[in-house]
């Protein structure tokens, strides 16, 4: 930092308010009182006398007892220098009181030889001394010696001006006496020196506790002055006490009591600041030789009036110059040294600068460029010599310059002690050829054009202008940049990822642009995904991914956002289109048709070819809707096409959102309606086609709400799906069954109850075998009196654990049945796989059959032939068979006649509470009609299937 830096850097100071203008007006009017008492002469001699001796051993009591004070509250290396002057004030005091002993109370002269004497002789010492540990102290042995070698250089010169003047006279006209004449040269010899440490002193004086140490000096100087002025005879000869001449010394005790008090000044910050202290460096380097002058007068003075030159004049000037020659050898020798050593740091800090990696830059007010580094030529690939005189300007990317000027200023006006060096961050013109990204080189771009580096520069003041230390930092603003897209991007696909598309789905609702109020997203899902990865690996499933992302930027306008949300979810966010509604829903409904469309081409991976759909929901950004809602929307639109078959486009409607929140209510509401009892248990008797006999019973839940709202099956049951509250239903259901069968059982109605149970529900943790023999001991059931009917296909259900659950259940007496038999690919897998002792054909292949043929048309042939061919395949793995939804006696007569053995619907009994059960269980049958089916089928003759098991029959192979 400049001087100019470490000038505005130093804080300003204030000391509390101990000084203030009311302790100084109360000086100056002591002062201005004893002055005006002095030249009126106090108005009698005996009270000129009182005041000239006890009024001047006040004021110097009082100077003593403020310093003593002062020094006991203080502490710090200051605090020896005002005991002393409580010392020699003290003296001074002590002094006074004996002169005015004699001439006030003994009224008597003062003897030329007293102890006033001795006392007036010891105030200089200890003042002196004082002076000495206020000075700065020097940091050399060379700065000691000089500063005592200055103060004999005063000491001298003022000794041979004063002998000169005065002091030869003196020593004339007190006599031959050695001890007389020494007595009277003492005084002005010890005021000399004095005024020597005094002078010294200026030059050298510590910043700490300025105004107190310039107070204590003025008062010094003034009573070394009156000192001088009664050394003269003329004056001497004629001084009485009480006179203009004590008025000084009462001022100098009085400024001294004053001086500890004076608090601290408080000085504004120079901005142009050095000239004081390069004034004052100038007085301090020329006192020496001043001092010498000073001497030389005195010697021309005497040779010049014709007075003789004494061996006092001679030996202080011939001390003073060999002081001087002295000092002058000294001073060169410490020159000397400081020059070497100069050089040495100069050659260090050269070698530093040099051999450093950074550039380091000095730039002059003017922005021109002084100086540049050698390291220029590695880092930015140019001469430093070149760069020398250019304006720094010139080098820096145009697109940072005003943004590097602005700091600039900035750093340029904030105050030095408060900002000391910043930092810049901007791209430097490079002379290197262009890089890639992996660091390797590349060849030179087109004509004209630039290369440019990250560059990161600490800033200093440097003497008005300022200094850079430069470094390159472009690898790793590549590396940050990489970072930042990667935390925004997918790293499969490096399409936006869900926080950037939610950013750029806010900005594009609250942007002021009237095209982007007419936004849409569309959320897609990849239809069958899953089954790749399963079938072809996770490796071919990324490639998919990969393409699908690609397909669909494709399909998507130039100002449209596409974005993976993760898994195989993509969405897309499409604004600027037209302000009508109608044609706005057209457009975005060909640009997600157009999307579906290209996603369900087939996709080449592994050396082979895959397919799979997508189902895409649309949501259109309407007023007051949050980005949040907007996904939402769309969510819920793509679930709504999944669920009307896949593969389709569906359009966000607000039923959606009243749907889910329907089935979210009603799953939060199941725990409290199984806990409150609103759940009741129905059972819907199984009939044997042929003789219409009750062979099982179908346990059935029905909800009836406090309200007495009553909700289908299907209600519930969608809502409590993936949720624990399906649990909770399905135990309370096997639960009740159980409870009510084995109750039956009791009664004599030994008729099996079938339960429906999904096949994440059978293998929870919570139900083992072990529970089912528990519960089927504890209400007294037999294990063949209850069927586990598997309802569902979940392809997320391991097969090889759900056989293994089965077989279990199958050795301890638990039948099982396989619900929706036919109903796709999964129930035909499960058949192969796991052991069941019933299958129940799904009622889809029920409802066509006995429809007369003009209604039915043609699919009523194939609809037989599949039903036909079902039941056969039961038949072969000697698997019983169960017909769901035989409503009318047209559909018992053909399914009898196919060879289904079994069946229960609406033909025969809905279902039934327990009263009602157990009055049908009692009849033992139902009427079921006899004869053949409006429509001829031509029988097959399928054999009733016999009663083994399926452990029993072979298994074909798959």
């Amino acid at each position: 930092m400049s001087s100019t830096g470490a000038v505005l850097a130093r804080p300003s100071v204030q000391d509390g308010g101990r000084g203030g203008l009311l302790p100084q007006l109360l000086v100056a009017l002591v002062c201005g009182g004893y002055t005006t008492g002095a030249v009126l002469g106090w108005g009698s001699e005996e009270v000129a006398l009182v005041m000239g001796d006890f009024g001047l051993s006040a004021a110097a009591a009082t100077a003593a007892v403020s310093t003593l004070v002062y020094a006991r509250k203080v502490c710090g290396r200051h605090r020896p220098a005002w005991l002393l002057f409580a010392v020699s004030s003290a003296m001074v005091a002590l002094g006074n009181g004996i002169w005015g002993w004699y001439e006030v109370v003994l009224r008597r002269p003062v003897p030329q030889t007293s102890a006033a004497d001795f006392c007036f002789l010891m105030f200089a010492p200890p003042a002196i001394i004082g002076l000495l540990v206020l000075a700065k102290r020097p940091v050399t042995r060379a700065g000691w010696v000089c500063l005592a070698l200055d103060a004999s250089l005063i000491g001298g010169s003022l000794l041979t001006l004063s002998w000169s003047l005065a002091l030869a006279h003196t020593a004339a006209w007190d006599g031959p006496s050695t001890a007389r004449m020494a007595l009277s040269l003492a005084y002005p010899l010890l005021d000399i020196v004095l005024v020597s440490m005094v002078l010294a002193l200026h030059f050298r004086r510590s910043a700490a506790n300025r105004a107190a140490v310039n107070t204590a000096i003025a008062a010094l100087a003034l009573t070394v002055l009156c000192d001088a002025l009664f050394t003269s005879p003329i004056l001497r000869e004629h001084y009485r006490s009480g006179q203009i001449l004590d008025a000084g010394w009462f001022a100098g005790s009085m400024l001294l009591a004053y001086a500890p008090w004076t608090g601290t000044r408080t000085e504004p910050p120079r901005r142009n600041g050095t000239a004081t202290r390069k004034v004052t460096g100038s007085l301090a380097a020329l006192t020496p030789y001043l001092a010498a002058a000073v001497c030389t007068l005195g010697i021309l003075y005497n040779v010049i009036t014709g007075q003789k030159c004494d061996r006092v004049m001679l030996c202080t000037g011939a001390a003073v110059v060999l002081a001087l020659v002295v000092r002058q050898g000294i001073m060169l020798l410490d020159n000397i040294s400081l020059t070497q050593e100069l050089a040495q740091k100069e050659n260090h800090f050269r070698s530093l600068v040099q051999g450093s990696s950074d550039v380091i830059m000095i730039a002059a007010p003017s922005g021109v460029l002084r100086y540049v580094s050698p390291a220029a030529q590695g880092v930015y690939g140019r001469d430093p010599e070149e760069l020398v005189g250019t304006e720094l300007a010139a080098h820096i990317h145009p697109d940072d310059l005003g943004r590097v000027v602005h700091e600039v200023r900035r750093f340029l006006a904030a105050p030095p002690g408060d900002e000391p060096a910043t930092r810049i961050e901007c791209r430097i013109r490079s002379g290197h050829r262009r890089t890639d990204g992996a660091g390797g080189r590349e060849e030179d771009g087109k004509e004209g054009e630039d290369s440019w580096l990250s560059v990161e520069s600490s800033v200093n003041r440097y003497q008005g202008g300022l200094i850079f230390n430069s470094r390159d930092v472009t690898e790793r603003v590549r590396l940050q940049a990489q970072l930042q897209h990667n935390a925004s991007h997918d790293p499969l696909t490096d399409l936006p990822n869900r926080a950037l598309f939610t950013e750029r789905v806010t900005r594009a609702l609250t942007s002021r642009r009237a095209a982007d109020d007419h936004a849409a997203l569309l959320y897609v899902d990849l239809d069958g995904f899953k089954a790749v990865n399963d079938t072809v690996g996770h490796q071919a499933g990324d490639e998919l991914l990969v393409q699908a992302a690609r397909r669909i930027q494709d399909a998507l306008r130039s100002g449209d956002t596409a974005a993976r949300l993760g898994g195989d979810e993509f969405a897309a966010l499409v604004c600027g289109t037209s302000a009508d509604r109608r044609e706005r829903e057209f457009q975005i409904l060909d640009i997600a048709e157009r999307l579906r469309s290209v996603l369900c081409e087939p996709y080449p991976v592994e050396g082979g070819e895959v397919r799979v759909a997508a189902s895409i929901g649309i949501a259109f950004a309407e007023p007051g809707v949050t980005p949040g809602e907007l996904m939402r929307n769309a969510d819920l639109a793509m679930y709504r096409a999944k669920q009307a078959g896949k593969g389709r486009v569906e359009v966000y409607a607000p039923q959606m959102q009243a749907d889910v929140v329907r089935r979210t209510e009603l799953a939060g509401r199941l725990g409290k309606a199984l806990h409150d009892g609103e759940f009741t248990l129905l059972h819907q008797p199984v009939v044997e086609l042929d003789s219409g006999r009750v062979s099982s019973v179908e346990a059935q839940a029905r909800w009836r709400s406090a309200q007495g709202i009553l909700f289908t099956p299907a209600e519930f049951l969608r809502a409590a799906e993936d949720t624990d509250r399906s649990l909770e239903l399905g135990r309370w259901l096997l639960e009740r069954a159980v409870e009510q069968a084995g109750l039956r059982y009791g009664a004599g109605h030994t008729v099996p109850v079938a339960v429906r149970l999904p096949a994440h529900r059978l293998l929870h943790r919570d139900l083992p075998v072990s529970g089912f023999e528990t519960l089927l001991t504890r209400h007294g059931l037999p294990p063949g009196g209850l069927v586990l009917e598997l309802a569902g296909s979940d392809p997320r259900i391991a097969l090889d654990e759900l056989e293994r659950r089965l077989s279990a259940l199958r050795r301890i007496g638990v039948r099982v049945c396989l619900g929706g038999f036919g109903g796709g690919y999964a129930a035909l897998t499960a058949l192969r796989r796991l052991p069941v002792d019933l299958v129940k054909l799904d009622r889809c292949f029920v409802e066509g059959l006995g429809v007369p043929p003009p209604k039915a048309g043609g699919e009523s042939a194939r609809l037989h032939k599949i039903t036909r061919g079902l039941l056969r395949i039961a038949h072969d793995l000697g698997i019983g068979c169960v017909a769901d939804g035989v409503d009318r006696p047209e559909q018992l007569l053909v399914l009898r006649d196919m060879g289904c053995t079994h069946g229960l619907g609406m033909a025969f009994s809905g279902p039934l509470d327990e009263q009602r059960l157990r009055g049908s269980l009692t009849r033992g049958s139902f009427p079921v009609p006899r004869g053949t089916p409006r429509e001829q089928v031509t029988p097959i003759g399928v054999p009733l299937p016999s009663r083994r098991s399926n452990a029993e029959t072979r298994v074909p192979p798959a």
